[in-house]
């Protein structure tokens, strides 16, 4: 692969090239380091383990503002990934560090729409670039809600704001 240099406003993906007008600038920075049960036999990071990084930068992300993720699930709402779409641009080896940013780019009625880089600390080499989608759904009936609970948009507001500042 050639070698990338990470530049959001020409990231070669469909996954984070489309921000939308409420796309939140901050980006959420999540460090890592590569751990063995993180590899594949030949100490490359496995696939799935991007996803799992993916997913507690975004929980921490939401906990650095204040916004406990079970607090969330305790009104009500579930919040699956119901898409996921990855871009892999250099592999990651065993014993490597790297930091994983996050940022919601898109609330509407039951949908929260999240971007992912994952790139070295120096920012020189992008790693995986992604986008995940999550859906609102009632716990009690387990059926997508037509449009996210009132306490739900209210906390995502305060989210928007404290990220927007």
């Amino acid at each position: 692969m050639s070698e990338e240099k990470t530049n959001l406003s020409e990231l070669p993906t469909t996954a984070i090239d489309s921000p939308t007008s409420q796309t939140l600038e901050y980006w959420f920075e999540y460090p890592v380091r590569v751990q063995p049960h993180h590899t594949d036999y030949l100490g490359v990071v496995w696939h799935g383990t991007y996803v799992a990084w993916m997913e507690e930068a975004r929980v921490e992300c939401l906990r650095s503002i204040g916004v406990e993720y079970a607090d969330l699930v305790a009104l009500g709402c579930d919040l699956p990934v119901v898409e996921l779409s990855l871009r892999y641009h250099r592999s990651i080896q065993l014993g490597m560090v790297a930091v994983v940013k996050t940022r919601m780019t898109e609330v509407t009625s039951v949908r929260i729409n999240w971007d992912y880089v994952i790139e070295s600390p120096d920012r020189q080499q992008l790693y995986v670039t992604g986008k995940v989608t999550l859906v609102a759904v009632d716990r009690e009936r387990g059926k997508v809600m037509r449009q996210l609970p009132e306490n739900v948009q209210d906390m995502l507001a305060k989210i928007s704001a404290s990220l927007n500042k």
